[in-house]
C-alpha cells in the first residue's frame, strides 16, 4: 500500500495524536517505514487488509523511511557510476568544464563550492576525504552523465522560467534562498567575506539595487547569480534572496539535481560564515 492509500484511512485532520506532525507523515512512516497502523487511534486496523494483520508489522517509522530513501540515495550513485563508466573522461573533460588527470589515474579533475574534487569512474572524493553524503555523488556523477552542452550565455532566468519546475520552485526557495536571506540578514559584509570561499565573485556594478551580488559556479559550466537585498526595517522589508540561471543550465542537469545544487551551495556558506 502506498502513503496516499494509507492516508484515506486517516482522519486526515493532522490532529497529531499518532505522534506525527501529519496524517500524510503518519501514513508514510506505516506504509514505508513499518510503523504500527493503531498508533493512530482512528484507524480501523481490520479494514486495511492482511498486510497489517500481523502484530510485528515493525516499528522503524520514519527512521525506516530515512533507511529506504538512503538505500536508493546508494543504488542510483551505483547506477550513474555504471553509466559514465563507458564514457571516455580524456574526450568528455572539454565539454563539462573539467581537466583531465592523465591515463594513470583516469580521473576528472574540477571544483565543486570552492573545494577540488577528483571524480574516477569507481571512486569521488572532496578536498581529498571520501564523500560521505551519496547525494552528492549522485550531483557529480549526474553532471558527468548528461555530457555538456553549450557553454554558459550567463543569460539569466529565475527557475519558474525553467521547464517541469512547478513543484521545484517552493523547495528552492525554502531550502535555499530563506535558508540565505534568514542567516545573513544584516550581515552583507560577512555574505560577501565568505563568499570567496565557495569560489564566488562579487558583481560590482549590478543592475539590480540589491544590498550584493555574486557569480557563483556550484560546478565548472553551473554558473548562478545570487541576488541579496538585506532587510529595511524603516520599510518593513525582510530581507531577500533570489537565484538566477543560465538559460542553457538544462543542458547540464535535471531540475531535481539543480535544487540540490542550490541546497549545498546554501549549506556551505552558513557553514563557512557560522
Amino acid at each position: 500500500m502506498q502513503p496516499l492509500e494509507f492516508l484515506k484511512f486517516t482522519p486526515r485532520n493532522n490532529c497529531g495524536e499518532c505522534g506525527y506532525p501529519a496524517c500524510l507523515a503518519f501514513a508514510a512512516a506505516v506504509t514505508k517505514g513499518g510503523e504500527q497502523p493503531d498508533k493512530c487511534p482512528y484507524v480501523d486496523v481490520s479494514a486495511l487488509g492482511d498486510e497489517f494483520a500481523t502484530t510485528d508489522h515493525g516499528q522503524d517509522g520514519m527512521e525506516g523511511v530515512e533507511k529506504l530513501l538512503d538505500g536508493k540515495d546508494v543504488a542510483l550513485v551505483a547506477y550513474l557510476k555504471e553509466k559514465t563508466s563507458g564514457i571516455d573522461f580524456s574526450q568528455a573533460a572539454e565539454k563539462i568544464g573539467c581537466e583531465w588527470s592523465g591515463a594513470e589515474k583516469d580521473c576528472l579533475l574540477l571544483q565543486y563550492l570552492g573545494r577540488d574534487v577528483e571524480l574516477c569512474h569507481k571512486t569521488v572524493t572532496i578536498s581529498e576525504q571520501d564523500v560521505e553524503d551519496p547525494r552528492d555523488q549522485i550531483l557529480l556523477y549526474n553532471y558527468v552523465s548528461f555530457g555538456g552542452g553549450d557553454a554558459p550565455k550567463r543569460e539569466w532566468v529565475g527557475m519558474e522560467s525553467l521547464p517541469n519546475s512547478i513543484s521545484k520552485v517552493r523547495t528552492l526557495r525554502v531550502y535555499c534562498e530563506e535558508r540565505l536571506a534568514s542567516f545573513f540578514t544584516d550581515k552583507t559584509e560577512l555574505m560577501k567575506t565568505h563568499a570567496a570561499e565557495l569560489g564566488a565573485v562579487l558583481d560590482e556594478s549590478p543592475e539590480q539595487s540589491c544590498s550584493a551580488a555574486f557569480f557563483i559556479s556550484v560546478l565548472p559550466r553551473l554558473p548562478m547569480y545570487v541576488l541579496f537585498w538585506d532587510e529595511e526595517k524603516e520599510d518593513n522589508f525582510p530581507a531577500k534572496v533570489k537565484v538566477l540561471f543560465d538559460e542553457k543550465v538544462m543542458d547540464y542537469l535535471d531540475i531535481e539535481s539543480l535544487v540540490f545544487a542550490c541546497e549545498r551551495m546554501a549549506e556551505r556558506w552558513v557553514e563557512l560564515a557560522a
